[in-house]
Parts: C-alpha cells; sequence; structure tokens
C-alpha cells in the first residue's frame, strides 16, 4: 500500500483534513481503547501535523510533530496512529519513519521525546528510541517516556 504524505502547520489544515484527523484519533484513542480523555488538548494548534492518506484519499496514518519546548525540552513525536482499516500493511514503521524524518527537516537534526505505550516499547527501539525513567499511567494506560537521540 502506497500513501501520500503531507505535513503541515495547524493553520493549513483544511476543515475535512481536520475533521479526519480528529475523527481518526477519537476512533482509536477514545474508542478502540475505551478511554475517556481530553484529546483536543489545546497543543494542535502548536503542532505540525502528518498526514499519510491514500490513494483514493482516505486518511490511514497521522501523527502530531512538536518543536522542543511544546510537549517536552526536546521535539516530540504523538498521536501516532494507524486507521484500524488499515493496519497489518507496515504501516505503522512507515508512519514512523515519516515522523522523525519530518521533525528532522522540520526542526532540525535532535533528541526526539516521547510518551510511548508500555506495550509499544520494543517497536520504538527497533527505531532507536530509548526508555527514560519510570513508567507512567496516563489515561490508565502504561506509558513510558522514551527519547531518541
Amino acid at each position: 500500500m502506497t500513501l501520500t504524505w503531507t505535513t503541515q502547520p495547524f493553520s493549513a489544515l483544511t476543515l475535512p483534513e481536520l475533521y479526519a484527523l480528529l475523527q481518526l484519533r477519537s476512533e482509536v484513542f477514545v474508542v478502540e481503547q475505551t478511554c475517556a480523555f481530553q484529546d483536543i488538548d489545546g497543543q494542535d494548534q502548536a503542532a505540525h501535523h502528518l498526514l499519510g492518506h491514500t490513494e483514493a484519499g482516505e486518511l490511514a496514518a497521522y501523527a502530531r510533530l512538536f518543536p522542543a519546548g511544546i510537549s517536552y525540552p526536546e521535539a516530540s513525536i504523538g498521536r501516532v496512529v494507524v486507521s484500524p482499516k488499515f493496519r497489518r500493511y507496515g504501516l505503522g514503521r512507515e508512519l514512523l519513519q515519516q515522523a522523525i524524518g519530518a521533525v528532522e527537516q522540520l526542526f532540525g537534526a535532535q533528541p526526539i521525546q516521547i510518551g510511548a505505550q508500555l506495550y509499544l516499547q520494543a517497536f520504538y527501539e527497533s527505531f532507536g528510541f530509548r526508555q527514560v525513567g519510570e513508567g507512567y499511567l496516563e489515561d490508565g494506560i502504561a506509558h513510558i517516556h522514551m527519547v531518541r537521540p
């Protein structure tokens, strides 16, 4: 499966793009993971949004990208999500590769921090991320802080 990747600041998102990304985040983080939390957290406006669309124009993968000093002292990647409809095509790996590349292109080569769900630790380690600090619960889900030097 081939996706078309775009990265844009909040102000450049169209209303259909914004609706699609919020719908995907809600579908996965709220409904699928049965986690009632405030997804619309006031940080979208400070983020660059990485969107992976299918040839048919469907949003298949998404992540938020932040410069240093917004979510963490380091640049960061968050809300990493692949649509359930498009899983098992290796899009998670492609999404993270695209996200790391976009962070480096937008903000320069530097450490990147994430708040990862614990069960994905080995996945993120395969991209050079390493756990820093102790684990923690966020919205009832075990997480760890990880940094890619």
